[in-house]
C-alpha cells in the first residue's frame, strides 16, 4: 500500500466501479494530483475520464478500491460528502446540467447557502466570485438569456463560490470559438496562480502539452500513464497506445533541429515558442517595422 504524501492532494488507489448495468467504469484506476499543480486528463470517448471525475467530489462512490483526499480516505457520509464537495468544484462538459436558479446571481449563491454562510458572507462571495470570471454586472440577468460560454462562466463562478482548494472540468474548451476559450484558459490561469490546484479533461493534445504541468492518459478504465509534461516527447508508445497522436510542435522541432535551424534543446511545448527558436525572430520587446 503506497502511503500519502503532503504534496498530494486527491489519490485514486486502485479504484474500479462498475455502472448498474454491468458497464466497467473504472478498472484498477491509480493516479495523483498534487497540490497547485494544473493536470490535463486525456483519453479516448469511453476511456473513464469522466467516471474519474465523478469520484473526485463523490458523486460516485468505488465498487473497490480508495479515493483519498488531502491524505484521508473520502467520507461518503453526508456531512463528508458536503466538506468533500465544497473543497473540490466540479464543472459539467455541459452548463445546463449544473445551472438550475432564475438568475445568475441565485445560481452562484446556491453552494453558499447550502454550506449555512450567513447573507453577508453569500453576498460577498457571490460578488468575487462573478468578477473572477468577468461576470460582474450580470447578477440579476436570467439564466436562460445567457450564452454557451456565459453559462461556462457561470458555472466556474457557482465553483469558486465554494472557496474550492481543487477545480474539476469536464471538456472545458467542448462548444466554445477560439476566443471564448482564451477567455476561460485566462480565468483558469489567473486562478492557478492564486493557488489553485485544477484537473481537466481534454482531447486536444497540443493543449494540453503547453498548458499543463501534468500529463495522465486514461484507457480502459485505467490510468495508463502519469508524467510531468515536459517529458510527453518521450512518451510516443503510451500515447499510441491509447489512440492519441503527438502534439504537432514534436516532430516539427525535431525536423528543424535535424536540420540545424533550431536547437535540439530545451524543446519547445508550442508552436508560438518554436517559432520565436527561429533564427531573426521577433524577441516580445521587438515590433516589426511598418511602412508609411
Amino acid at each position: 500500500m503506497t502511503l500519502p504524501r503532503d504534496d498530494i492532494l486527491l489519490q485514486f488507489e486502485q479504484v474500479a466501479f462498475r455502472y448498474a448495468d454491468g458497464n466497467t467504469g473504472l478498472d484498477g484506476c491509480s493516479l495523483d494530483i498534487l497540490r497547485g499543480s494544473r493536470n490535463a486528463l486525456l483519453g479516448a470517448n469511453g476511456s473513464g475520464k469522466t467516471t474519474l471525475f465523478q469520484h473526485a467530489n463523490g458523486l460516485l462512490r468505488p465498487t473497490s478500491g480508495t479515493v483519498r483526499y488531502a491524505g484521508q480516505p473520502v467520507d461518503y457520509g453526508r456531512n463528508g460528502l458536503r466538506e468533500l464537495r465544497s473543497r473540490v468544484g466540479m464543472l459539467f462538459q455541459n452548463p445546463d446540467r449544473q445551472l438550475f436558479s432564475a438568475s445568475v446571481a441565485e445560481d452562484v449563491s446556491f453552494g453558499p447557502l447550502n454550506l449555512g454562510l450567513d447573507d453577508d458572507t453569500v453576498r460577498r462571495r457571490v460578488a468575487a466570485a462573478l468578477a473572477a470570471v468577468g461576470l460582474a454586472e450580470i447578477g440579476e440577468r436570467p439564466v436562460h438569456q445567457l450564452s454557451f460560454g456565459q453559462k461556462k462562466r457561470v458555472c466556474i463562478a457557482g465553483v469558486l463560490a465554494m472557496h474550492p482548494e481543487l477545480l474539476v472540468l469536464d471538456e472545458p474548451k467542448a462548444g466554445l470559438d477560439p476566443a471564448m476559450q482564451a477567455d476561460l484558459l485566462a480565468i483558469l490561469d489567473d486562478l492557478h496562480e492564486q493557488g489553485m490546484s485544477i484537473l481537466l479533461s481534454t482531447h486536444d493534445v497540443d493543449f494540453a502539452y503547453r498548458w499543463a504541468d501534468h500529463i495522465h492518459i486514461m484507457a480502459a478504465g485505467r490510468c495508463v500513464a502519469s508524467f510531468p509534461a515536459g517529458e510527453l516527447p518521450q512518451r510516443t508508445a503510451e500515447l499510441a497506445a491509447a489512440g492519441l497522436p503527438l502534439p504537432s510542435v514534436i516532430p516539427l522541432h525535431a525536423r528543424l533541429a535535424a536540420q540545424g535551424l533550431v536547437p535540439a534543446e530545451p524543446r519547445p511545448r508550442s508552436t508560438d515558442a518554436l517559432l520565436a527558436m527561429l533564427p531573426g525572430a521577433l524577441q516580445p520587446e521587438e515590433k516589426p517595422c511598418t511602412i508609411a
